[in-house]
This record gives structure tokens, sequence and C-alpha cells, in this order.
């Protein structure tokens, strides 16, 4: 590496210390200040018990000379009574200020910040733009952010307690640097030059560390969808029923072994630099305690001054290296924890406008629209050319992977165009504000989630606090749902799934599909999309549903996207399509009569598998 590359990486590393650290501060003053209370008040204890530590001996030294020398016994020992009354003190008092502000105190405090962490990053993830959810780029940096802030870097505590050590060992180097010039100065040289080389050895495990994390970072994220995830219940039916356990715990173990494959490389590589350490402190040592014996020997120092310069180099080069080792670990602890600042800084994947939807009514026009997935070479959509008026009802139809899903991602921007655009009352969608613009839609997705909540809650969702039971009612009932919510133990208020709740109940495929289509109902919003919405009702409840169409619907804008052709004969217009694009489009008589037309085929082909036509 060059020193230009160097100088490069030190100044990076640097910056993002400097910004977690300063980051951290602010966020410890801000939600937890009794933290800054607890490290001041464990720097006072760890200073003044390593001074202890250097001075005690000299002075119970000084006084046994004494008294050996012939001095006034009585007066002596009452000395040492005070020092040892002084040391079983100070003893105390730090044990008592350790016991407080401790162990125990900075992992409640630091348990609660890696819950706030984890919290945030949730956050986050729910508040992205939905386009980095499906980008591999972006999970990494999701699950950097979540171990880095985690056991690799101890997060709030293990970054700032490490500072705390960091300065707390420089107090004490100030002072033990004073003592040991004073009594034997050739101490100072060969402790820098053992620090130097044990710090280089040091910091080339610490590198080895860094650049293995990120190697890990995609294995951790396997390590967890394997371990974690398949481990969850709704995944038990075809695990058993198609005795895959075997394939998962080979996938397992693979997974596993690949992981410690990399941690075996890792302590491979870091073996040759822990043994050049410890040679390093055994030399060190060695040179160490043939000075100070020299001098004692030849009566340079005295006995008390011997005790104090043992003790004050051993206190010295630890705090030398406690402070040296610390700051490598800040830097270590940064760079871990700095993915998390930087998944919260995560760029945007498009650009936000701030511009107010007007109330009335809606005019939606797709002008030549094209669209690829990201890192995806093929384009999904190319050259959409469609006009949804206000009230209008709109089906869409086409074979799998058509594109029907693609443009609806697009409408409500959780995509944005490649090429083209898309206009709302003429103005280009791009140009509203995020959250205003979303509130026009209602969307029942063939991919829809409902959670571990209420019935109520999974209802009503942003509107929890002021949800309106009468209207929650209202939308049960349209869907046909609210005769079985009404015999659940709680009603409304019974926590669907059994995740948190063991008497929480477990809905049938048709009745969770009801429920997501009450949920856009419940919405209200001036458009109403509905992707394969009844895809998992039996028939009777299916045609429940097409009957009671317009009355769920009403006079509001609506696109009904739908393998069933028969539900298009409730919309006002159909597009079909195929090939990328809009193949066909106009009204169920225009296209079904459309000789050698893809939607006729499709009709009459469905149309065999039933008795009566309607």
């Amino acid at each position: 590496m060059s020193e230009t590359k160097k100088r490069q990486e030190h100044f990076e590393n640097t910056k993002k210390c400097l910004e977690t650290i300063i980051f951290m501060i602010k966020l410890v003053w801000k939600t937890k200040p009794v933290l800054l209370l607890v490290y001041a008040l464990l720097l006072i204890g760890d200073v003044f018990d390593r001074a202890w530590q250097i001075f005690l001996p000299k002075l119970m030294m000084d006084e046994l000379q004494l008294f050996l020398a012939g001095a006034e016994a009585s007066r002596h020992l009452h000395t040492l009574g005070v020092y040892a009354v002084i040391s079983v003190g100070a003893s105390l008092a730090v044990g008592l200020i350790g016991s407080i502000t401790g162990d125990h105190a900075t992992q409640v405090i630091g348990e609660w910040f890696q819950e706030y962490i984890d919290i945030d990053i949730a956050r986050q993830a729910m508040e992205m733009d939905f386009e980095h959810t499906e980008d591999p780029d972006a999970l990494d940096a999701l699950n950097k952010a979540k171990e880095g802030m985690s056991w690799y870097s101890g997060g709030v505590v293990g970054v700032l307690g490490e500072a705390q050590r960091v300065l707390s060992n420089a107090l004490v180097i100030f002072g033990g640097i004073g003592v040991v010039l004073m009594t034997c100065p050739l101490l100072v040289p060969v402790q820098l030059v053992s620090l130097v080389g044990f710090l280089y050895f040091n910091m080339r495990i610490n590198k080895i560390e860094v650049r293995h994390f990120e190697e890990l970072a995609k294995d951790n994220r396997i390590f967890g969808y394997i371990f974690f995830q398949l481990s969850q219940l709704q995944y038990g039916k075809d695990i058993r029923l198609y005795n895959s356990v075997g394939m998962m715990g080979r996938k397992a173990d693979a997974h596993a072994e690949q992981m410690v494959s990399t941690w075996r490389r890792q302590n491979l590589k870091s073996r040759s630099n822990n043994w050049a350490m410890d040679g390093i402190n055994m030399l060190r040592d060695a040179v160490s305690y043939f000075y100070i014996g020299y001098l004692a020997i030849t009566h340079r120092i005295s006995l008390g001054d011997f005790s104090m310069c043992v003790a004050a180099a051993s206190v010295l080069y630890q705090g030398l290296f406690s402070m040296a080792n610390g700051l490598q670990q800040i830097v270590k602890r940064c760079n871990y924890a700095h993915r998390y600042l930087e998944y919260l800084q995560y760029p945007a994947a498009m650009e936000k406008g701030s511009r107010s939807v007007q109330k009335g009514e809606h005019i939606i026009e797709f002008a030549d629209v094209s669209f690829r997935y990201p890192r995806a070479e093929n384009y999904v959509l190319r050259h959409i050319n469609l006009t949804i008026r206000s009230g209008e009802h709109l089906s869409i139809v086409g074979l799998n992977g058509a594109g029907k899903t693609t443009l609806v991602k697009l409408l409500c921007r959780l995509y944005d165009v490649t090429e083209g655009k898309i206009l709302i009352d003429g103005v280009n969608i791009k140009e509203y504000s995020e959250e205003e613009y979303r509130r026009l839609f209602a969307v029942v997705f063939q991919d829809f989630e409902l959670f571990a909540f209420s019935m109520k809650e999974n209802v009503a969702l942003a509107d929890t606090e002021h949800a309106d039971q009468e209207k929650i009612a209202e939308v049960l009932k349209l869907t046909g749902l609210l005769e079985d919510v009404e015999k659940l133990p709680e009603g409304m208020d019974t926590m669907i799934f059994k995740s948190y709740d063991e008497h929480g109940t477990e809905l049938s495929g048709g009745q969770q599909q009801k429920t997501a289509i009450a949920r856009a109902l419940y919405r209200n919003a001036p458009i109403v999309i509905l992707d394969e919405p009844t895809a998992a009702l039996d028939p009777i409840a299916e045609y429940e549903i097409y009957r009671q169409f317009e009355t769920l619907v009403g006079g509001k804008t609506a696109i009904y996207i739908s393998h069933r052709l028969s539900s298009c004969r409730f919309c006002d217009r159909i597009a079909v399509f195929a090939d990328d694009t809009i193949k066909e489009y106009g009204t169920h008589d225009e296209l079904v009569n459309r000789e050698g037309g893809i939607y006729a085929e499709m009709f009459h082909e469905q149309a065999k598998y039933y008795v009566d036509i309607a």
C-alpha cells in the first residue's frame, strides 16, 4: 500500500472515530446522562487506586527500613498502621465505587442502549426507500449495523467505556513517568520501545479482525436466516411434509463450516503476531528487572525507591500499553460502530418532493413509462401509456411475470420509473410529498402481511390509538368477516397468531385475506388497489366479494389485478399485459369478442372449467 493510501486510510479511520464518539456522547447526554457520571466515578477510583499502588510500597518500605535501623518503634509502627488503614479504606472506597458504578450498572445501561439501537435500526429499515429492502448491499449494510453495534464494538458502553479507560490511563501515565524519571530514567525508553513493537503487532491483529468482519457480513446474514428464520412456525408444514429437515440441516452445517473457516483463517493469520507480542513482553521484563536490580545493588536507589520504581514501571507500562491498545481498540470498535451511523445515513434511492396533494378527483397517467429493477439488465415494463380517470375501475390481467404488480409498485412509489413519468393531476409524482402522496392509496398486495397484534390493530394500523370500532365493524361486515370476529374470545381485541399471546387465534388463509381487504377499506383512500385479493378465498366468499364490489369501492378509483377473468366484468376497463407492455385495452365485451385476442383466448380457456358462464 502506498504512503498516500496509508495516510488516506489513517485520516478516514480518525474521522470515523471522531464522528462515532461525538455521536455517542450526544446520544448519552440526550437519553442517559447518568452514564457519564458513572464513567467519571470510575475514572476517579481507577486513578487513585493505581497511584496508591505506586507510592504505598515506597512508604511502607521506608518506614520498615527506619525501624530496622533502630528508630523508635512505636512511632513507625503507628505510621505503618496509618498507611494500612489508608490502604484498606482506599480499597474499600474503590471497591464501593466499582460495585455501584461498575460492571452491573454499565451492563444494565448497555442493555438499555442496545434496545434503543435495535429499535432505531428497525425504524430506519421501515422508513428507508422500499427499493433498499430488496437490495443485497442494503441488506448487508443492515446486518453490519446490527452486528457492528452489538458484540463487535460493544455498542455505546463498549466504545465510551474504552474511551474512559484511555483517559484514566493517560492520567496514570503522566504521574508514572514523573516517578520513573526521578528514580530509574532508563526504564522510560525501554517501556516505549517495547510498547511500539507490541502495538505494531497488535495493530496487525486488529486489521485482520476488521477485514474478516467485512467478509463475515454476508455469511452472518445467511447464518441468521437458516438458524433463526427457518425455526419459525410458519415454515413447519412445508419442512415436515416435504421431509426437508435433512436438507435444512446440511445447509446449516455448510454455512456454519464456512463461518468457522473464516474464523480459522483469522486465527491463523493472528497467531504469529501473538507470538511476537509474547516475546516482546518477556524481553521487556528481563531488561527492566535487571536495570532496577542493578540500581538497588549499587546503592543508587534506596529499597523504598526500588519498590516504588518496580511498581511505577509496572503501572507505567500497563498504562502505556492499555492507553495505546485502548486507542487501537477505540479505532477498531468505532470502525464497527460506524456501520450504524452509515446505515442511518444510507443514501435515498428516490428524490423526495414537498408538493401537497389537492383534494377532490384525481387522474392518473402513465406517460411512456419503462422500468427495470435495480441491478437487472432486462426491462420488466416498456412504453406503458395509460390513463385512469377518477372513479374508474380498471382490471389488469396477464400471465405471471407480465409486470402487473410492478406497475402498482411504481404507482405507489415503492420504486421510481426508469424512463418516462407518472402523473397525478398532471403533476409528476416525484414532486409530491411522500407522506401525502401515499395517503391516496389503499393497497392489498398478494403478499400482504398481518402482524401479531389484535384484529382491531391489524385493520386500523397507523390509526390504532383513535380507531373507530363502528367503522372497523362495518368494513369487517363488508368483507364477510364480522361474524367470525364476534366469535373470537375477545372480539376485535383478540390477538392474531400466538407469537406474543398463547391465546391468540390462527386465522385461515381466507380470513387473513379478508382482514387485509378490510384494512384497505378502513383506510378510506380515494384510490383502491387490489392485487389478487381473492386468491385464498373459496368460490362462495369470492362471489360475495365480487357481488359487493361496487359497495366495497364505491365511487373510488379502483385498480384490480386478478388471474380470474370473471372479476373483470365488474370493471370499466381492462388492460392486458404481455411482452412487457399493454397489448390490449378496452371493455370486457370489446376484448372478449376480439378474434385472436389474448384476453379472449384466456377468458374462454378459463370458462371451460365452469358449468355456467355468467
